[in-house]
């Protein structure tokens, strides 16, 4: 008999939140380089159109693209295996969390060592309590699914208004939030349709996927871009 998913993955929850915590509990001050653009009149810089156009600014739009294609990848597995029960769904759940560290480590040549954990920090619980609402809806526990979900959607303001403290010129926090919010709309459908065996609809969730977070890596990296030109020379 193959383990129950949901008792399998208690002992990781607990863990990977008690690393969270401890990561969270000392506050990280964002500390922007003074070679950084700071401007003030910031209300609709960030919808100009950029085009990566030299050889450094054209790598580094393809490696964030990358990292978030990973990170939708990952996660569309972790559901079909969590949704399957499949044996295979520690080891996709384990390349899920080191992809939260990867992009963690995309923003430490920008922001610093702190800024970089404090970035997995957030993102590693945004992968967790993903797990606990696919263990809540799987069980047909619904206060806990609720419960899960609002810290997920919380979860998500906090991943915005970090990012936003950290480029408010080219990130505001009211559009990565927005942003924000359509990936987890869009990742909770599709969960549910994998979950609901509605196949055909979970793959067609998962192509909105995949054009939105696509999107969102354009933004993120042509924040850092405009924020650090010279950098990109």
């Amino acid at each position: 008999m193959q383990p129950n998913p949901a008792s399998r993955w208690r002992a990781v929850i607990a863990l990977g939140a008690a690393v969270i915590l401890a990561v969270l509990a000392t506050t990280v001050a964002l500390r922007v380089p003074a070679e950084a653009v700071q401007d003030d009149q910031t209300q609709h810089s960030a919808h100009i159109t950029f085009f990566p156009h030299t050889k450094r600014q054209v790598a580094f739009h393809d490696d964030m693209r990358k990292l978030w294609e990973d990170h939708i990848t990952w996660t569309r597995l972790a559901i079909v295996t969590f949704a399957d029960g499949s044996a295979g769904f520690n080891a996709t759940a384990g390349r899920l969390l080191a992809n939260q560290t990867d992009i963690g480590n995309a923003i430490k040549p920008f922001y610093g060592e702190a800024a970089g954990n404090q970035l997995t920090a957030l993102l590693r619980e945004h992968i967790l309590i993903a797990v606990e609402i696919l263990t809540a809806a799987k069980a047909g526990d619904t206060p806990a699914f609720e419960a899960a979900r609002t810290r997920w959607y919380a979860n998500a303001n906090e991943i915005s208004d970090f990012l936003s403290a950290a480029n408010p010129r080219f990130w505001p926090r009211a559009e990565i939030r927005a942003a924000m919010k359509a990936h987890l709309d869009q990742t909770l459908a599709e969960a549910a349709h994998e979950l609901g065996a509605d196949h055909a609809a979970s793959v067609a969730d998962y192509e909105q996927v995949h054009a939105h977070i696509l999107m969102m890596a354009d933004l993120l990296s042509s924040g850092i871009m405009r924020q650090f030109p010279g950098r990109f020379r």
